[in-house]
């Protein structure tokens, strides 16, 4: 059997029906080659999902920096930093790439300078200690962040000319569940490793990992076969991007769904606080880290291929579940800590729960992501994205108020607080029209 029709067949039983070569949405110069681009995205998506897991700002690098001995300070500004500046200049970005009728070049550059930065951040844990290393590490978060923008534009176009509607999803969770069993493994072996809370040598053989990984990335979504699309739009990106914001106030649809993924960047938000208190009731140092990686991975494990099949008939219902859970979750876990119930006085509990927000945390994400591909157009797509994301940067940086109310009322109570907000996410995905059809 010929290596083509190899993939052929490989590729209909992963998507798993009888319609399985249906190409909707895409060019049709495109079909012929979406079985091989399928499996090429999903071994890059892989790869770089497992490097995010292994340099997560959530887990990850504060245990790195902490190691090191840097400042609070700085672990505290991990995640805004990560999150919003991943976001914020996608806007301007967007017509650049636009410009260019082949993409998937910006996609790779944007790995591999990832995957220069965490393998750089590997050396700053052996070579600097305390605030020199917190700037270091921030430096180089800040190079990440701007690199994963670029390249986070250029893979949902990418994928709108080359994967059909109502695959998108099924790619994205197949690569979150592959991901996830990566991430059991690198896991366990902190916890089998052991070692004392400062001991970062296992973190830096994550960070070296994970780099590595990005270049993997790179090379395989080389080998995909784009077909040129659209460049209008591509002029001045300043312009381009003041103009682009317009479409928030003339395009309700998409207004109701920023608005909606605006309310359910609480899910993100909570992940930490979770880990916060897992934080407070655990001795067991780097081992604590990696029951947590193991939690986390099984999540995604377990849930993405559900959460994927499920948002290729209807991501709208993906997002009010996943959302629903998150929230009625955290008031659960709030009102009982705050009612001094013994509940998160074992470390096993605490990890539970940062098992079952990861499972909504993981359909928040691929629900979000596969209805803003679908609702777009081959000529909206990249404004979608770019205008969205950068919208969503805003409110991460506002975000960062949570911190300041924990400090206030504790944990618990922000916790909670996060809950509602997960609720009234919940709500607004009720309202969204149905893209899948």
């Amino acid at each position: 059997m010929r290596r083509a029709d190899m993939v052929g067949s490989l590729y209909d039983l992963v998507t798993g029906d009888e319609d399985a070569r249906v190409c909707k949405d895409i060019p049709d110069a495109a079909c012929n080659d979406q079985p091989a681009n399928f499996f090429l995205q999903l071994g890059a998506n892989v790869c770089t999902k497992i490097g995010d897991e292994l340099a997560s700002a959530k887990l990850v690098l504060p245990w790195l920096l902490a190691a090191a001995g840097a400042p609070a300070f700085f672990i505290g500004l991990l995640v805004p930093v990560r999150e919003s500046l991943s976001l914020l200049p996608q806007l301007f970005v967007a017509a650049a790439i636009r410009a260019r009728a082949v993409r998937k070049w910006f996609w790779i550059g944007g790995s591999i300078v990832q995957a220069a930065c965490v393998m750089l951040m590997a050396l700053v844990a052996v070579w600097l200690e305390g605030a020199a290393a917190g700037w270091a590490v921030l430096g180089l978060l800040v190079v990440f962040s701007l690199a994963r923008g670029v390249s986070s534009v250029a893979a949902k176009d990418v994928m709108g000319k080359t994967v059909s509607k109502t695959r998108r999803g099924t790619l994205t969770g197949y690569a979150t569940a592959l991901s996830g069993l990566a991430t059991i493994a690198a896991g366990a072996w902190l916890q089998w490793r052991g070692g004392a809370p400062d001991d970062a040598t296992g973190l830096v053989g994550l960070l070296l990992l994970a780099g590595g990984l990005w270049l993997l990335g790179a090379g395989l979504y080389s080998g995909l076969r784009e077909q040129p699309g659209a460049t209008s739009g591509g002029g001045n990106a300043g312009r381009e991007a003041v103009a682009s914001l317009s479409i928030l106030v003339s395009d309700r649809p998409f207004r109701r769904f920023v608005i909606t993924r605006a309310l359910l960047v609480s899910t993100a938000l909570l992940v930490p606080f979770y880990a916060a208190l897992a934080r407070e009731v655990s001795d067991a140092g780097i081992g604590g880290l990696g029951a947590l990686l193991v939690a986390a991975g099984v999540a995604s494990t377990v849930s993405s291929g559900f959460w994927g099949r499920m948002s290729d008939r209807s991501s709208r219902e993906v997002l009010r579940l996943a959302a629903t859970g998150a929230g009625l979750l955290s008031l659960g876990v709030a009102a009982w800590q705050l009612a001094g119930a013994p509940l998160l006085a074992g470390e096993f509990v605490l990890v539970a729960a940062f098992f079952l927000i990861g499972i909504a945390h993981a359909g928040v994400r691929i629900g979000r992501k596969t209805y803003l591909v679908d609702m777009a157009t081959a000529e909206t797509r990249a404004t979608y994205v770019a205008v969205s994301n950068t919208a969503i940067g805003v409110v991460l940086l506002a975000g960062g108020v949570f911190g300041l109310v924990a400090e206030v009322v504790g944990t618990a109570a922000t916790i909670g607080v996060l809950g509602l907000v997960c609720l009234a996410g919940a709500l607004g995905a009720a309202r969204l029209d149905e893209v899948t059809d």
